[in-house]
């Protein structure tokens, strides 16, 4: 394995170890998924040529729905997308009357991020990228320089001609005067005025008095709202140089959890529109990778199944049989990795951390088998279908025989006192509840 940066292999392993997935370095540890990551990568070719995309990837708790989302968030940065990730919750919805949607949007615009930011808040970067190569340009063409005559009349020339763009499309005219106002604000070396086009871009704004006093328009981003601004802002950042914008929205089962039926369908409606966009190609430049588990796409009573318009799009074709795969269709299913995957995967972390502690011999490939065999005996085959808890008990054996010389690998492993994480196990939860799967 070649080496890794000491900050890339920290985080690996602390998120690892954590049962959380890693923002950096995930593909020195990716196994498996080669059909989900080719279909995905169609999906970014087809957005990047203007199109749109919309998946859902589905798997039980633990089986890498997040690790594919985040996989898919790196390579997006990598070939030059904006990318926009949030985990919906009970506060952060698709749609409702208390700021649930607007909640979700100002999530995402917080974790906007791009390969020279890839750590989330990135807005005020892009646009003060933007206008800098504007005003390279305006420089190389008239031969001028700021603060000579015409010199910043011929950049808002070049400003308007992108925004203009945006002003055909549904509330276009606003977003492109608070686009203006940014440019203004830099203009002028007016930091008030920038900081109030950046929070109204950002949805931050309660009141429509308050963003015209602020900025001159009369609207804000709201519940209702909020998506037709991820739309303009995929146009936007198209238009200035990125090859478009992808929204990676985890924890559907929060939808699946609302419990009045109205509201719950709301947020569904709200989804089918975002779906039907995509499909019927009125979004440009956007995709749209939603997470969830099999109970919340499949459930007859509360999933979407249970409503007929989401069940009909959604329907596997009845040419579909065992052992095949359509990856082509809305809905990617995440199979369990299998046995030699899993092996894969542990000697890579083995590799990994070997690395970052300069350990001169790392687990064996015999002692990895050992390891898995182990979690046969104690909690059943099944369980090594969800790596999470696997990989979280594997970091931790790993890390104890870092610390602990005096201890041997057999030692450790069969050991009474060595305790495997139980997949979902929680005393106060009913396993056979329609929240089984989900904790916190």
């Amino acid at each position: 394995m070649q080496k890794i940066p000491k900050r890339v292999s920290t985080a690996l392993i602390n998120a690892l170890a954590a049962g959380v997935v890693p923002r950096v370095g995930l593909e020195h540890i990716a196994v498996g998924r080669e059909k989900e990551i080719t279909a995905l990568a169609q999906d970014l070719e087809n957005i990047g040529e203007g199109g749109a995309a919309f998946r859902f990837i589905v798997g039980r708790y633990g089986s890498g729905k997040s690790f594919l989302l985040q996989l898919i968030r790196n390579q997006a940065m990598e070939q030059g997308f904006v990318v926009a990730d949030a985990d919906l919750s009970p506060e952060r919805r698709l749609a409702g009357s208390k700021n649930h949607g607007v909640a979700t949007y100002r999530e995402l615009m917080g974790n906007i991020a791009t390969r020279t930011n890839p750590n989330g808040g990135a807005i005020a970067l892009i646009l003060e990228k933007w206008i800098s190569s504007i005003l390279s340009q305006v420089a190389q063409e008239t031969g001028k320089r700021p603060h000579d005559e015409g010199f910043d009349d011929s950049v808002e020339l070049k400003i308007r001609e992108v925004v203009d763009n945006l002003e055909g499309l549904v509330h276009g005219f606003d977003f492109a005067n608070v686009i203006i106002a940014y440019w203004q604000g830099y203009r002028e070396d007016n930091n008030d005025k920038k900081d109030a086009a950046l929070r109204w871009l950002r949805g931050e704004f309660a009141t429509k008095t308050e963003a015209k006093s602020a900025l001159g328009v009369r609207v804000i981003i709201d519940d209702d709202t909020w998506y037709d601004y991820i739309k303009l802002f995929a146009r936007f950042v198209s238009d200035i140089g990125y090859k478009g914008l992808l929204v990676l929205l985890d924890e559907a089962i929060h939808l699946y959890k609302i419990t009045h039926t109205a509201s719950r369908q709301s947020n569904y409606d709200k989804l089918l529109a975002m779906f039907n966009d995509a499909m019927q190609g009125k979004a440009e430049h956007l995709g749209i990778l939603i997470g969830g588990t099999p109970q919340f796409l499949e459930d007859s009573r509360r999933g979407l199944h249970s409503d007929e318009a989401w069940r009909t799009r959604l329907a596997k074709s009845r040419f579909l049989k065992e052992g095949l795969q359509d990856t082509a269709a809305p809905v990617i299913q995440l199979e369990p990795l299998t046995s030699e995957e899993l092996s894969k995967l542990l000697q890579r972390l083995a590799e990994v951390h070997a690395i970052h502690y300069n350990i001169k011999k790392p687990l064996s490939a015999r002692e990895i088998e050992e390891f898995k065999q182990e979690v046969v005996n104690r909690l059943g085959a099944d369980k090594l279908s969800t790596p999470r808890e696997v990989v979280r008990d594997f970091i931790s054996v790993l890390n104890i025989l870092q610390q602990n010389s005096q201890i041997t690998f057999k030692e450790l492993i069969h050991g009474s006192n060595f305790q495997l994480t139980r997949v979902g196990k929680n005393p106060d939860v009913d396993e056979n509840s329609e929240f089984a799967e989900f904790t916190l």
